[in-house]
């Protein structure tokens, strides 16, 4: 991860409106990361902004004491800006006291930030049962869960 320059501005989410989602899909798409299922309900999607200039690209599906992190798309030029620490504090805030991924690129970076492997079978069943479990990540992906909240640290 890039350090934090003083001088970087902090970025900041904004909830997409779904006329701005084409932007989001092209994103992913670059990324090689799905978006077949944007437009299923129980999604929230944002930009991370600064200066007014969209940097980079997260969700979160599901409501309640469960959530999905997913479709997070930060460019070099933007990590280490704070991008997904104000994903996870938006999930808190909605609620969540767990958060779930899977990624087949960046266990080993999640895992510094506090994201701890999970048994998919042991999945609450609103995760197990999303696309991004059931047909859009493949099974080789690695499952991770991260309590959200004060510390947000481990697996709960």
């Amino acid at each position: 991860m890039a350090a934090v320059d003083a001088a970087d501005p902090v970025l900041h989410p904004v909830l997409l409106a779904t006329s701005d989602w084409p932007c989001l899909r092209a994103a992913l798409d670059t990324a090689g990361l799905p978006s077949g299922d944007l437009l299923l309900p129980g999604r929230r999607f944002f930009r991370f902004a600064s200066d007014g200039e969209t940097d980079c690209y997260g969700g979160l599906e599901g409501d309640g004491l469960e959530m999905l992190l997913r479709s997070v798309v930060v460019p070099p030029s933007a990590r280490g800006r704070g991008a997904g620490r104000a994903l996870e504090a938006e999930a808190a805030r909605l609620g969540a006291v767990r958060l779930h991924l899977l990624t087949t690129t960046a266990a080993a970076f999640l895992h510094n930030l506090g994201y701890r492997p999970g048994e998919r079978a042991a999945a609450p069943p609103a995760i197990a049962a999303t696309a991004q479990f059931t047909s859009l990540c493949p099974g080789t992906a690695a499952y991770l869960v991260k309590r959200t909240g004060p510390g947000m640290t481990g697996q709960a």
